[in-house]
């Protein structure tokens, strides 16, 4: 309680920690090699919002676009999924499978009947979760804002640290080698949905959890300016999006939010909470599997909310991260605000047909907003392809390598 009351002071100071920080962003950088500029937008209601890095902003498209609707495929039973601790509970009928049948024209048996009346059944709850979806992202109490990057666009994220190897890919490669690779990627998401404009972005854990107390005695380490200024510095070169990541362990998501304000004072920089690592007072990160409350996550979009509106920013995004059912509880009670876009990012990792369940159980069952869905380079095999990222119902708008 105490943590969340405390990110909600955040909220009526949001404007006041940044103002110093940010008021360089708003000029033009008059030394070499200094920061780009930040370039103005104009909305339909003339209010003026400071977009991304000049010559760059976020395309129109983004905002003004459709909700991506998948192909349509006649699923087949297949093995249940058995992603951590949750997934052995749900039945073997729960898994969602994308792989296409061929049509047969011969009479049916009573088997290839049964199997008609479940993809019936799962059309209609695929109809019924875009009807829900398309009515949270659109109806008047989330309408979209200039500089909104979904549902028009698509982001594809790379993730980790540079400082370790075994974080994620962020981390793995020498950086101009980990920029290809990640041009590379989006391209590939491009190139299968060539209707959807892709978005690189670098997502740094900017507070790691540690198996430690460390100094502070709250199993977490922040990362120095240094190395986040290094990482920013990568994005703005090439014109990507950053996103920072939280790891609370035994701290709070206020204090962690604090030394991250003067970051999220820029337009190109978004959020990232990982519950995974919120483990409270008492606990160890890595020994448990952490959790968060709507409560949370509402909490830490009025402090975002209040610093789009104080900065004149176009909307943030902010991701949470589960791959377990009690990571995030109450996930109903989220509330959508226009200026804060939320995204739940499927995080498990294993076998196609495990992802596919894990992503039915944690996004497609369980709509917020706008679905995610990550895949790792070395402990997915066989890893999905962009195509077959793209078959999942709800079709992700995020997607994070690690």
């Amino acid at each position: 309680m105490r943590g969340r009351y405390a990110v909600r002071l955040l909220v009526l100071a949001g404007g006041m920690v940044v103002a110093c920080d940010s008021a360089p962003d708003a000029r033009a950088s008059k030394a070499k090699g200094g920061r780009p500029a930040m370039v103005a937008q104009t909305s339909s209601t003339g209010e003026s919002r400071r977009d991304s890095l000049a010559g760059f902003t976020v395309p129109a498209q983004c905002a003004t676009g459709s909700i991506p609707v998948p192909p349509k495929r006649a699923p087949v039973r297949a093995a249940a999924p058995k992603t951590r601790a949750d997934s052995l509970k749900r039945a073997h009928a729960d898994s969602m499978h994308m792989v296409g049948a061929r049509a047969d024209t011969a009479p049916k048996s009573p088997k290839a009947m049964r199997a008609d009346s479940i993809a019936r059944a799962r059309a209609r709850v695929h109809a019924d979760s875009l009807a829900l979806i398309a009515l949270q992202t659109d109806s008047a109490a989330t309408h979209r804002l200039p500089g909104s990057l979904f549902p028009g666009c698509r982001v594809v994220a790379y993730y980790g640290n540079p400082m370790s190897k075994r974080m994620g890919i962020l981390g793995e490669l020498k950086p101009d080698s980990m920029l290809a690779r990640l041009a590379k990627q989006a391209a590939e998401y491009a190139a299968v949905d060539s209707t959807r404009p892709v978005l690189p972005a670098l997502e740094l854990i900017a507070t790691v959890a540690q198996a430690g107390p460390g100094k502070s005695g709250l199993y977490r380490a922040r990362m120095p300016d240094t190395l986040i200024a290094r990482v920013m510095g990568w994005a703005e070169a090439h014109h990507y999006l950053v996103i920072l990541d939280i790891q609370t362990g035994r701290s709070t998501m206020a204090a962690e939010l604090v030394p991250l304000m003067k970051y999220l004072a820029r337009p190109y920089v978004h959020l990232a909470l990982d519950p995974e690592f919120s483990i409270g007072t008492k606990r160890v990160p890595g020994k448990v599997i952490g959790r968060i409350d709507a409560a949370d996550v509402n909490a830490v979009s009025s402090v975002l909310a209040a610093l789009v509106d104080s900065l004149k920013l176009p909307p943030k995004m902010l991701i949470v991260h589960r791959f377990t059912t009690p990571m995030l509880s109450n996930h109903e009670k989220i509330r959508l605000d226009p200026r804060v876009q939320i995204v739940i990012d499927m995080d498990g990792f294993g076998a196609p047909h495990l992802k596919y369940g894990s992503y039915k159980a944690y996004v497609h069952d369980r709509p917020v907003q706008f679905a995610g869905f990550k895949v790792f380079y070395k402990n997915d095999k066989p890893m999905l392809t962009p195509a077959q990222v793209l078959e999942l119902d709800p079709v992700p708008l995020f997607i994070m390598y690690q």
